[in-house]
């Protein structure tokens, strides 16, 4: 495990107790950045590249769906996001 994803992950963890929000909206901002550089990509595809707790990933994915910034469908057993670029 690297220094870098423990400090994160304590971080995370800070945030979970205190307040959710930042935490959510910085997950957000990660996912959004990934889909703009890499597009369309499955959840599952995120959770890997983020290298993230799933849940963080959903809560993120949900910010941005919430703000109509991506849109969710699935394909087969794939749940697929895509970025809404307006």
């Amino acid at each position: 495990m690297n220094l870098r994803f423990m400090a994160d992950t304590l971080i995370a963890r800070n945030d979970m107790n205190d307040d959710q929000v930042p935490h959510i909206g910085h997950m957000a901002g990660r996912i959004w950045h990934e889909l703009d550089i890499n597009g369309s990509m499955s959840v599952s595809a995120l959770v890997r590249r983020i290298d993230r707790p799933r849940d963080y990933i959903m809560e993120g994915i949900g910010w941005l769906a919430r703000e109509g910034k991506v849109s969710i469908r699935d394909e087969g057993r794939m749940r697929m996001v895509t970025l809404i670029k307006n």
